[in-house]
């Protein structure tokens, strides 16, 4: 069912989006992991997990999607950073029996990835680039930790559909394809795919609508 919100209720579901906390912060993480999901594993795919590699998620929310991240190979390692104190908590309780010292969930600043350079065979990234800073400064940090041959997958939706959204208004930096292909060959990353998803969803203010993403997996020589 359509929800009519005004611009108050808009900006606080958009501050929620950013950074869930408290009661709605739990409600809000599950809906956005049950309706990104397909983005979600899209975006896992085709990153191409192998054996023993180092996996970095940027904004992991509740992570129900850990299970699936770990199937695609054997002794994976996985860890996923947060600027939510609760969704690194909802993380964590959701996906306790998979934790020890290789799969884990730790929070960061959103600015500065705290961990040295070439540590990840593999990065991804859903739905985060909005709330970037800076784009071209966390696209070095990513460069930085990400190993050489090392891929990541960039996916977010596109600026036509995100303007059509009500609560985008507040506080959401909104880019097209091209304005972040551009960005990422800027800061050194080659483009090895760009994949477009189309889907039916439900918005977070109860509309059905037609979401268009991007998948950029991009590498480091």
């Amino acid at each position: 069912m359509t929800t009519r919100l005004n611009d108050a209720e808009l900006k606080e579901l958009a501050t929620q989006l950013q950074h869930p906390n408290g009661e709605n912060g739990i409600m809000i993480g599950h809906n956005m992991n049950e309706n990104n999901i397909k983005m979600t594993e899209s975006s896992i795919l085709k990153l191409d997990l192998k054996q023993n590699e180092h996996i970095l998620e940027l904004g992991h929310g509740n992570c129900g999607h850990l299970n699936y991240v770990l199937k695609q190979a054997t002794n994976l390692g996985y860890i996923g950073l947060e600027i939510s104190e609760l969704m690194q908590k909802e993380a964590i309780k959701k996906n306790n029996q998979l934790l020890s010292s290789d799969i884990r969930f730790e929070l960061f600043d959103g600015k500065t990835i705290p961990f040295y350079e070439k540590r990840f065979d593999k990065i991804f990234t859903v739905n985060t680039i909005y709330f970037w800073e800076d784009v071209s400064d966390f696209l070095r940090e990513i460069y930085r930790v990400l190993k050489s041959k090392g891929k990541f997958t960039l996916t977010f939706s596109t600026k036509d559909f995100m303007q059509t959204l009500p609560f985008t208004r507040f506080g959401f930096n909104l880019y097209s394809e091209k304005e972040i292909v551009d960005l990422l060959k800027l800061n050194l990353f080659k483009i090895e795919s760009i994949t477009k998803l189309d889907e039916d969803t439900i918005s977070k203010t109860g509309e059905s609508v037609s979401r268009k993403s991007i998948i950029i997996t991009c590498y480091k020589e």
